[in-house]
């Protein structure tokens, strides 16, 4: 499967939430962001992942979170 990189900014509105939450989901491991480019400073997310690991059926059971130190 090809790999299609979108923005943090796409990706939160793909999702309907806010660029700080999809920013917690990466730092919370839950979502991976991949760094582009030389300076490695613009930070892209696969939006195959985001179907695969955040789209899930209603009446599956919820995931358990990493607690934040």
């Amino acid at each position: 499967m090809r790999r299609r990189y979108i923005s943090i900014a796409e990706a939160a509105d793909y999702l309907q939430i806010s660029t700080r939450t999809v920013r917690r989901l990466i730092s919370d491991g839950e979502l991976n962001g991949y760094r582009i480019g030389q300076s490695g400073r613009l930070i892209r997310v696969d939006i195959n992942e985001i179907d695969e690991q955040l789209m899930r059926p209603i009446n599956e059971p919820p995931r358990r979170r990493k607690k934040r130190t």
